[in-house]
């Protein structure tokens, strides 16, 4: 007997481009053309003119592109956090996979929730007083000791190293690590300048860098938290902010003395180069040269004025030029051995300072090195590499517990050799 097959229990099988291409059909013919309203995050504006961003909101978020012409009809600059609305067609971005929104026209929605959070902070903060630029210091020209407030992981720290070995290698860099990012990174900033605070007390900093390198404003918001804002304002010494880029503004930036618009930009403001100071150097030499020498020449312009008044008789004026050279020529032996003296003396405190220029160096290399050596222990790659796995949902949060898994939900696996995507199963 002959088995039939029913058509329902075996599915079509569907080329990947003709599976993306049908589910765009079905998206054009349900929703297009749309309108939606969301908060603006990630937005960027590339070179060719084209602008990249996600619409968000509590439930969910979706990508959308701008082309250059629609991008060129924009009376305003869209920012992270703003909320907006906008028009325009849903579909599948075929190469990726991705449901993304290409959108004709933006329009002002009013100002999104955290930017909002963070005007209304602002404007608390500065009717207190905190942000008053009579309370503003200068940095130092020859500090100490530079105390560094960022993630030892981020790019920024490696920026700011960079920048001051070139510029004050001699100046020894302390590195209180703090993350600057998510939930905890408020805290920890906090607990990292007070550390420094208590160094600085005891004279070994002089100024502190707290940096952080670009993002949107979810990235950027520890920032903005008030707590961190009243730590700054306690600062013993001069404190310079560098969070995001020049267009990026925090809370951090309004407490601190002076606000730099990038991390490596705060790195030099922070030591003035050593070059400079070796010039400088070299000019005070030169200017302490040509004054002997002028002194030198006005003595012995006295000397001849002295000696044109002599009068007769012969013998006696032949004698009191003769005591004139000598007095003359021991005045010039005199002057050129204080000259050379004082040039010696010179040249030795410029030698001791190139001296203790190249030990300064060579220990803040050596702290730099320890530092490196302790953060790679506390690597977690290595942890990852011994077999253990870290679990993330959707939303990129850590998954500790079974409890926080459902049927059917999307995780990723961070593994010492890239990411795998998995999907939980329901339990048998």
């Amino acid at each position: 007997m002959t088995e039939l097959v029913s058509p329902v229990l075996t599915p079509r099988i569907w080329q990947v481009g003709a599976l993306c291409r049908a589910v765009a059909d079905a998206l054009e013919a349900r929703f297009n053309p749309v309108a939606v309203r969301g908060e603006v995050s990630g937005f960027s504006r590339a070179s060719s003119g084209h602008c990249y961003f996600s619409l968000k909101d509590p439930q969910g978020q979706i990508r959308c592109a701008m082309f250059r012409r629609a991008a060129g009809l924009m009376d305003f600059q869209p920012r992270d956090g703003e909320l907006v609305e906008v028009f325009g067609r849903l579909g599948v971005y075929e190469p990726r996979g991705d449901l993304q929104l290409i959108v004709e026209s933006m329009t002002r929605a009013g100002q999104g929730a955290l930017f909002e959070q963070f005007l209304q902070l602002k404007a608390r903060l500065e009717a207190q007083g905190l942000f008053d630029a009579a309370r503003k210091r200068a940095v130092p020209a020859l500090p100490r000791g530079i105390g560094l407030v960022t993630s030892p992981g981020a790019a920024a720290l490696h920026d700011v190293v960079t920048a001051l070995r070139r510029r004050a290698p001699h100046v020894p860099v302390i590195l209180a690590p703090a993350a600057v990012q998510g939930a905890q990174a408020p805290a920890e900033l906090v607990r990292a300048l007070s550390g420094l605070y208590q160094l600085a007390e005891r004279g070994a900093v002089d100024v502190i860098l707290l940096v952080r390198g670009g993002g949107s404003i979810e990235d950027l918001w520890a920032f903005n938290d008030e707590q961190l804002a009243r730590t700054i304002v306690q600062s013993p010494v001069p404190l310079i902010s560098g969070v995001g880029h020049e267009t990026d503004f925090t809370i951090a930036d309004f407490c601190a003395d002076i606000r730099a618009p990038t991390p490596t930009a705060a790195a030099e403001l922070a030591a003035q180069s050593r070059d400079s100071w070796l010039a400088g150097l070299e000019q005070d030499a030169e200017r302490l040269r040509s004054a002997l020498r002028r002194r030198l020449d006005v003595g012995a312009q006295r000397l001849d004025l002295a000696a044109s008044r002599l009068g007769r008789p012969l013998a006696r004026m032949g004698a009191q030029q003769l005591r004139l050279g000598r007095t003359a020529h021991r005045l010039r032996y005199a002057v050129l051995g204080r000259l050379e003296k004082d040039i010696s003396r010179f040249q030795a405190l410029e030698l001791q300072l190139k001296r203790a220029v190249r030990g300064r160096s060579e220990r803040a290399a050596q702290v730099l090195e320890r530092s490196r050596m302790r953060l790679e222990l506390l690597d977690p790659r290595l942890v990852l590499q011994r077999g253990y796995a870290l679990l993330t949902d959707e939303v990129g949060q850590a998954v500790t517990s079974v409890h926080q898994t459902r049927a059917g939900q999307a995780l990723r696996a961070t593994l010492a050799d890239g990411e795998v995507a998995l999907t939980v199963s329901p339990p048998p």
